[in-house]
Order: structure tokens, then sequence, then C-alpha cells
């Protein structure tokens, strides 16, 4: 007897064709992809009440070619004028460049995107060789008063990048992408904002190569979206990455930038710490392109000994072990772990699936009393000098356990590591097929931490067929961050606005931030009046008028700071 072929979707394995919307919406390498394990797909399936047959027919691939149809917005002299500044060969006004680099990876937009919608667009995108590009460029554009957008990566989730008046588009990622000087006596480096993650890494890797170092560094920021995400979208966004716990924030990591704004340019100093009043410095980040241009930044950077890592993963019999592990291990004050992150039930019980968990591993665990939908899945490593990373496992080993978690080995947070950057891939292929796939983060106290995660959650799930993946993973003495992953079948933007809007409101509700790490842009300007208090943001739109008197920077919502936009309209 013949054994029934398992049926697969034709999930996609090729490259999106040239100047097409889906080379736009698709994340990072054109040829790289991660396809759901038969076990996911057999979960969706389930979840969903779908089957074989709903997976035979994709819907709005976007393979369509970009058609604009829409004339500029600007004259010809101003075009001209670029052409002076940056040379005609780093001018783009074709329709498929002026698209392009309109838009980020949120979610409404590659929904549009993949039905050929297209909202708002650059009139002129410009690539600036330098910094004194960009200064000429925006003295011009503030004269001009022509509205200026900055784009790198375009990985932004909250419609930061979309030039909502139009106007100019700076792409910094094209030239300016370099390491500039590595000093190891001060151990800090000195960068380009347009160099994307990997690079900036090789580069302090390799700095006895390439800068005559004594010792190798790393630059200790590590985001999902590392391989796709530049140092100064890391900066002016609040980034945070995998190994924060440890290394500290994106905004803990400067030392010094240097900004071209319509008031002019400065550079902050390079001292450690000054007592000379409120720091510019800090004001600047997160700013989100709303006061001026972050040109270059200084660095600091951390002795790279990769041999000194210590892993470590948890099974906790429930997510109230599993948080009150972890506040003891974040309050103890013996060190902090690099990598820390634990998965509440239902991520654990997905992600097992995602990833396989061998039965014999299944069945050990379950006569241990660490049953499916209450376990909690614990990844993590420390760094550092091999005897302070030793203790911190050590400590970490000794705090787990006497929550009553059991050691997993090292193995789990191995395997997790060869596919920490590669998760957003699969929400292509599931969203060929009207499933999407979307997070929403924030901050919480540990005091705070189950009214959110709770509430969210039952918001969440209230929504037939939805699922609602949790995990913590950006650790500190007084809190942490919920980083929510819903998955459901939508296929209107409509309907996903609505639901999306709902999630925040309850997020805010129940005593969380709008935002972690994922910056605020146009998507959450609407929130953030009510967080921030009228007070605080009076103090924000008096900085951009003092930087920007003539609303040139980022304009139309970004930040709440020159308008408000709609709820979850860009």
């Amino acid at each position: 007897m013949m054994r029934k072929t398992r049926f697969v979707p034709e999930w996609t394995e090729t490259a999106p064709p040239r100047q097409s919307f889906r080379s736009i919406v698709k994340y990072g390498s054109p040829t790289a992809f991660k396809h759901p394990s038969a076990k996911w797909f057999q979960m969706i399936k389930d979840e969903f009440s779908l089957r074989d047959e709903d997976f035979m027919h994709k819907r709005g691939e976007g393979l369509t070619q970009v058609r604009l149809d829409r004339p500029l917005g600007l004259d010809s002299r101003h075009q001209e004028r670029m052409e002076k500044i940056v040379g005609t060969q780093n001018i783009a006004t074709d329709d498929y460049s002026r698209v392009k680099y309109s838009y980020g990876k949120t979610t409404e937009e590659l929904m549009e995107l993949r039905k050929g919608i297209i909202r708002e667009v650059a009139d002129l995108v410009v690539h600036p060789r330098s910094k004194e590009d960009v200064q000429e460029i925006v003295t011009y554009c503030n004269q001009e008063k022509i509205p200026i957008t900055v784009f790198a990566a375009g990985t932004s989730v909250n419609f930061g990048v979309r030039p909502s008046k139009g106007g100019i588009t700076l792409v910094l990622s094209t030239h300016m992408n370099k390491v500039l000087e590595v000093n190891e006596i001060n151990q800090t480096a000195r960068v380009q904002p347009g160099i994307f993650g990997p690079a900036y890494e090789e580069a302090l890797n390799r700095a006895p190569e390439l800068f005559g170092s004594r010792r190798r560094f790393t630059c200790g920021h590590f985001p999902q979206s590392f391989e796709y995400s530049t140092v100064g979208g890391w900066i002016v966004t609040f980034g945070s990455g995998q190994a924060s716990s440890y290394y500290g924030d994106a905004c803990d990591l400067v030392i010094s930038q240097e900004y071209v704004t319509s008031a002019g340019t400065f550079k902050t100093h390079d001292y450690p710490a000054t007592a000379t009043g409120p720091k510019v410095n800090d004001i600047m980040k997160g700013s989100e392109g709303t006061f001026g241009i972050l040109v270059e930044v200084t660095m600091k950077v951390y002795r790279y000994m990769p041999e000194n890592t210590q892993r470590f993963s948890f099974m906790f019999p429930s997510w109230e072990a599993a948080v009150d592990a972890s506040r003891e291990i974040c309050q103890a004050e013996f060190g902090m772990p690099a990598i820390y992150r634990i998965s509440d039930p239902e991520e654990t019980d997905r992600g097992l699936k995602l990833y396989g968990m061998p039965s014999i591993v299944d069945g050990y665990l379950q006569k241990k009393g660490f049953m499916p939908m209450q376990r909690c899945l614990c990844l993590g490593n420390a760094e550092g000098e091999k005897h302070f990373a030793r203790n911190i496992r050590n400590q970490v080993h000794r705090i787990a356990k006497s929550h009553g978690a059991v050691s997993l080995t090292g193995y789990p947070i191995r395997k997790w590591e060869h596919t920490r950057y590669t998760e957003p891939y699969m929400r292509e292929d599931l969203q060929d097929f009207g499933i999407v796939i979307d997070t929403l983060e924030t901050s919480v106290t540990w005091a705070d931490l189950h009214r959110v995660h709770q509430g969210v959650r039952e918001y969440i799930k209230n929504r037939p067929k939805t699922m609602c993946m949790t995990h913590a993973s950006h650790f500190y003495a007084q809190g942490t961050n919920l980083y929510f992953i819903f998955l459901a079948t939508i296929d209107d933007p409509d309907e996903y606005r609505s639901f999306h809007r709902g999630i925040v409101d309850r997020i805010i509700q129940c005593g969380g931030s709008p935002s972690h790490h994922h910056g605020i842009g146009r998507l959450l300007a609407p929130w953030i009046e009510e967080h921030l208090g009228s007070e605080q943001l009076a103090v924000l739109r008096a900085l951009k008028r003092h930087f920007d008197p003539n609303g040139i920077m980022n304009p139309g919502g970004q930040l709440g700071l020159d308008m408000i936009p709609r709820k979850n309209q860009g």
C-alpha cells in the first residue's frame, strides 16, 4: 500500500521580478526564504480551519511592475540644484525608486503594496555622498521649504520613512556607510549612519587588521533586523538588540553625535559624562528625523571574546515561575546575561512545533510536570570575561532551578542562534495566502507585567481564530518588554487597521508604553500625547520649532510633533 503524499504549498522560491511591488515588499535578501515547517503548517490549518485547497492559489503577490503615473511635485530647478550638489548619478526620479524609498515594512504598507495601492511618495530620491552634501541639501531645502525624509535600510514598522508631504528623500546607506575610526584607547568607534549591522560588526571584529588595534571588538547591538538595518536607524528610533540586557539599548551605546539641522550643524562632545546641564546628545536620540539628520556618531564598542560565551536553556513549569526567576536574576546584582528571553506558554508551544522537539524529550518533560500550554521556554547566554560569564551562567542556573526549571543544555539556544535573523521571511509565505503575522511591543514594569500580558492577550484572543505569542527579551532591574506576535487571517487593510488600533489601545489601558524599541513613527503618533502628557509633548514641540522652524524635517505626523494623524493611519 502506497503512503499518501503529504501536501506542501508552493512556497515562493524565486527572487521577485525586477522593479515589481513584490521586490519592495520582500524582506532582506531577494533570494532568501524561510518556509513554515510541516508541523507549523498543520498547526496553522488546524487553528484557522483551513484545508489544503486553501493553499493552492496565492493572492495579491505583488508581481506586477511598479507604475506610479504621478508627476513630480517639485519644480525642475530644485532637481537641477540637487544634481549640482550630489551629481546626476545620485538622483532618481523614476517610478520604482520613488516608491521603493518611500516605504518601510509596516504590515499595512505591505498589504497595500501587494494590491498595487500607493500612498504618498517622494518627488526626488537623493543619495548624498558626505555630511557636507547633507548640510548643503538641508540649507537649500530650508530656504525653499522643501520637505526632507531620511531613508537608510527601510525596515521601519511604523510608517517612519513615509514622505507624507512628498519632497526629497535622502538615502544615507548608499555612500555614508563606513567605519571612520576605531579608538582602542577610548574603546569607541566613529561611524557613518548608513552602515549596515554586518559591515559594522565585521569591521570591529577585524579592527587589528583594518585599524591597527591590539584587540578585536564587537558592537553589542544585534536586533532581529541586524542584517538589514543601520547604525543610524538604531539610534534615531531607540532600537534595542537581542543582547541588550548586558550591552544596553542603542541609546546607551552612543557617546557623541553630529547632526545637520535647519538651525545649524553641531557635534556633541565625546566625554563619557559631564555635568553641563540637560544633554542635547540625549535629546537627539530617538528623534526619528524630526529635529535633524544624523551624519556621524561615536559609539561605545566592547571586547570581542566569543570563546567565553556561556549558553543556557531552561524549561519553566509556568509563566509565573519564568517571570519570577527572571526578576530575581535581574535584581541579584551579579551581572546580567547578554541574550536572555522567556516565552509565554503559547509561544513556547508554537515554537516547539516550528523548530521540532523530539517526542522522547516532550514525553520526559510531561512526566516531570511540564505540560503543553503551561510550560515556558527560556533561552540565553552570558558574555564578557570568562570568569564573569561563567559566574552569570552559574547564578542563572541556580535561580532557575530554585523556581522549578529544568535545564535543556545549550542546544536550544544554539539552534535559535542559527535562525535569529530569518523569522521575518516566513511572513511573506503566509501573506501569500491571506494570513498576517505582525508584532507589537511595549515596555512594562515588573509590577504591571502580568496585567499587561493578560489584558493584551485577552483582547487579541477574543478575535476568533487568532494566535498570540508573547516573549520578553530586553531585561532591566525595574522591568522588561513584552513582544506580542499575532497571526490572523486578514486580507482587508481596513480590518487590520481596526484590530491593530484596538491592540494598542489595550496596551496603553493596561499600563504599557506605546513602544519599547520599534519607535513611534506616524503609526503610533496618535497615542503619544496620552502617553507623555501635554507638558512633555509641548517640550518636544518647542524643540521641533527650534531645530526645524520651517517644518521640513520628516513632516506629516512623525512622533506627533507637527500634526496628529488619525489612529492607525500613516
